[in-house]
């Protein structure tokens, strides 16, 4: 049986090889705590906080599986006054032999009253899909040009917008449309058609529940992603908050997709936060890997500046 599997996988990463590599799938699929971070799938969010805030978000799905898919992205987003919010990120992604690469800057502006703050975004990206080195094997012939621009892979550029609010300091809320434009920037490759795009769409609400007993904070959220290559989803999210987010916990179980749930333990300790979550799928694959692991490491560089002035003074 596990043979079959490998035997499966392996069909479904070679077809990728051959077609899908023009356009691979949306990488905002990748994070199951995007609700706890916004800014990493929706460019309004950025600066929502108002805070200068660094994020490093790391997983690892099917995690003790030759060639399972593994990303890391780092992301800044901070408020630059008036109103303005800027953000940068970079993120890679594996899967196999397929790789994809994508740098962004996005920059988001407000509109605050006594109840509601809502913040417009864009967000500009460079994105490369491409083979790894070892994909086609060591008898490549160097004057095949077909070959060589398949490993070169393709690049876009992409424009992403959406919309990020927070009711009440209670409710919050936004649709992002990831990919919205796109453009090639590289060259075709002969004989290989462009994957047809899907355009995408994130829409999301939660709610936070202050105070309920002992300063304890139960945020219920959902999540529907409709995204490219990607089957359209529904996140659930129950996130408890215990003394001032000094511990954090959580369920998530995802609706379509591949059907995951997943458990979620953190804390955070003056301006540094940690969150882990761990994700099992009830497909019959999961019993042949140990499951998906997400970590992400935040940084509130606005608290560190307040901490070395009060220190200065």
């Amino acid at each position: 049986m596990k043979n079959q599997v490998l035997f499966t996988l392996t069909l479904v990463i070679m077809s990728f090889m051959a077609s899908a590599q023009e356009r691979y799938f949306d990488e905002r699929y990748v994070s199951t705590q995007s609700f706890m971070f916004p800014a990493l799938i929706n460019p309004g969010a950025i600066g929502a906080s108002g805070d200068q805030e660094l994020l490093f978000n790391y997983r690892n799905t099917w995690s003790s599986f030759e060639g399972s898919p593994t990303s890391i992205q780092f992301n800044y987003n901070g408020s630059l006054g008036n109103r303005v919010g800027f953000g940068a990120g970079l993120f890679r992604d594996s899967f196999g032999q397929l790789e994809t690469t994508k740098g962004l800057i996005g920059f988001s502006y407000s509109i605050e009253s006594p109840t509601n703050k809502v913040g417009f975004g864009i967000n500009t990206e460079y994105i490369q899909h491409r083979l790894g080195g070892g994909a086609l094997g060591d008898g490549i012939d160097a004057s095949d040009e077909t070959l060589l621009r398949r490993l070169d892979g393709a690049q876009f550029f992409d424009i992403s917008v959406g919309v990020h609010g927070v009711y009440n300091e209670k409710v919050t809320y936004g649709v992002s449309f990831p990919s919205l434009l796109s453009s090639r920037v590289s060259e075709e490759v002969p004989g290989v058609d462009l994957t047809e795009r899907e355009i995408g769409m994130i829409l999301y609400g939660g709610y936070d529940y202050h105070s309920v007993g002992n300063g304890i904070h139960i945020i219920p959220s959902i999540m529907i992603k409709k995204l490219n290559q990607v089957p359209t989803h529904v996140d659930l999210n129950v996130m408890l908050n215990f003394l001032d987010e000094k511990l954090i916990s959580g369920v998530n179980y995802t609706l379509g997709a591949d059907k995951r749930l997943g458990f979620l333990i953190g804390t955070k300790i003056d301006n540094v936060g940690f969150n882990y979550s761990y994700n099992i799928s009830n497909t019959e694959f999961q019993t042949y890997n140990n499951g998906s692991h997400e970590i992400t490491l935040s940084v509130n560089l606005s608290s560190t500046k307040e901490v070395v002035e009060m220190k200065e003074k």
